[in-house]
């Protein structure tokens, strides 16, 4: 017995002296970021840039895995994760947050910003309401970058709303859900991951996304054609559990400020890209991309307007001097 206590606390020594040999300044915070969407697209081509900057900044130092395309967590379970600590960062659609909050859904409202000088004014005018919203909860929003502009994936040429009418329509937030309506479809809420499957068991015979989306979801094996109408450019926010964020030195929380700035100037630049990146390989699946016609792209920017109203009166006296703040950003 008293042989087999030595050789236990010779043994606990020795770990305890190897360990001590380690300096401090050498030791690791590993932190877990869930994202939605698939390794191929620009946005996690983004965040895996972005987590590089971080590790390279801090020495290693701060380590952060990365579970892509829904494998962590679905998109609905994604704040909620980091709110309550069990991933330190997230990616989100913001948009898909809506119910919780008419500011987190206002880049997807159709037509208000389908530029990109517009949703760059819009960018600038809400960041500081959708900041201070994250902060309520416990978050800490590090960057956001858009989507590329808006398209209908159909299986025959579209060449007026009236063709949308009783079809089934994907949407993906409350915005589009009810812009489906307006068109007179029945919207169905897929998430990316399901698109295929959904196509191929006609819940839904309507998309209504982005190039890039298309591309992720292999649309060319359910839709032959794409038509173009820009229609919005919502955001994907990236945050971070605002006391896990406290727990980290000064200079691992500047290297990771740091790297957001970055990452959302370099996904400004992605985004660029990948518009027209995305229609080139669309094409080069034989999908038929075609530009919307004007009298349809009327009558989609009248349904806008409606929607514009309607979130308004959501939003309230807040929403209304955010509306004149992007108004004015806009026409400078």
């Amino acid at each position: 017995m008293n042989r087999l206590f030595s050789a236990l606390a010779g043994a606990a020594l020795g770990l305890f002296a190897s360990s001590a040999l380690v300096p401090p300044a050498l030791a690791q915070t590993r932190w877990v970021m869930a994202t939605p969407y698939a390794e191929a697209n620009f946005h996690t081509r983004n965040v895996r840039a972005f987590l590089a900057d971080i590790e390279q900044a801090t020495g290693g130092r701060l380590a952060v895995q990365a579970h892509h395309n829904g494998t962590l967590l679905a998109m609905p379970q994604i704040k909620r994760g980091v709110q309550t600590g069990q991933v330190q960062l997230g990616e989100i659609l913001l948009s898909a947050y809506g119910n919780e909050d008419p500011f987190f859904e206002v880049d997807s409202v159709p037509f208000l910003a389908d530029t990109v000088e517009a949703a760059g004014a819009l960018h600038r005018a809400t960041e500081p309401y959708i900041r201070a919203r994250f902060e309520r909860q416990g978050l800490t929003l590090l960057y956001m970058v858009n989507w590329t502009g808006q398209g209908f994936y159909t299986r025959e040429p579209l060449q007026s709303v009236e063709a949308l009418k009783g079809t089934r329509m994907r949407a993906f937030n409350n915005l589009t859900f009810r812009f489906a309506e307006l068109l007179g479809a029945q919207p169905v809420t897929v998430q990316v991951p399901e698109i295929p499957q959904a196509f191929a068991t006609n819940v839904v015979n309507v998309l209504f996304t982005s190039a890039q989306t298309g591309v992720d979801a292999s649309a060319w094996d359910f839709a032959r054609h794409f038509t173009d109408v820009g229609g919005m450019r919502p955001r994907n926010a990236v945050f971070a559990n605002s006391r896990a964020l406290a727990t980290l030195d000064a200079a691992q929380r500047a290297a990771v400020m740091e790297a957001a700035k970055r990452a959302e100037a370099r996904g400004a630049g992605y985004t660029r890209e990948a518009e027209v990146e995305m229609m080139g390989k669309l094409r080069s699946h034989d999908v038929q991309v075609a530009a919307v016609a004007p009298a349809m792209q009327a009558q989609l920017r009248a349904i806008g307007e409606v929607q514009t109203r309607e979130w308004l009166g959501r939003a309230g006296s807040e929403g209304g001097q955010m509306l004149e703040r992007y108004r004015a950003l806009l026409s400078r």
